[in-house]
């Protein structure tokens, strides 16, 4: 059975997240606002289906895939690009490939104790953040 990333996630650290936003094309206002924001994440995981909902005082975002199966993902409110998304297991990984026109985009989620880690990528920026459970 894999592991259940179900739970509250309040964000503890983020280690080079200005470079992940230039790379996504984000603008200088929006990046320095980004950078205060504590969000916390509510992820809700039935099996091989997951709701991730990520909200801030500046912006909310929403997810819902299954895992395996390729969605078109709107990144409405972040960087307003469209692009497909599929989200495999890697071990206890959840590692999404997202395929638009930013080069080697996506992210990888697990878990260590009452972390949860969230690796964001595009292009040759790699941004790390920490998650602890609320």
């Amino acid at each position: 059975m894999p592991v259940d990333f179900s739970g509250t996630w309040n964000l503890v650290s983020s280690d080079n997240f200005e470079g992940y936003m230039v790379v996504l094309g984000i603008d200088f206002a929006t990046r320095k606002i980004a950078k205060m924001l504590k969000p916390q994440k509510v992820i809700k995981q039935d099996g091989d289906s997951f709701s991730i909902h990520t909200t801030s005082t500046f912006r909310d975002y929403s997810l819902q895939f299954k895992i395996g199966e390729e969605f078109e993902e709107d990144n409405k409110g972040l960087d307003n690009r469209k692009c497909k998304s599929l989200v495999t297991w890697d071990n206890d990984k959840l590692v999404c490939v997202q395929t638009g026109e930013k080069k080697n985009r996506g992210w990888t989620h697990w878990l260590e104790g009452d972390d949860l880690h969230l690796e964001l990528r595009c292009e040759n920026q790699i941004c790390k953040q920490v998650f602890k459970r609320a």
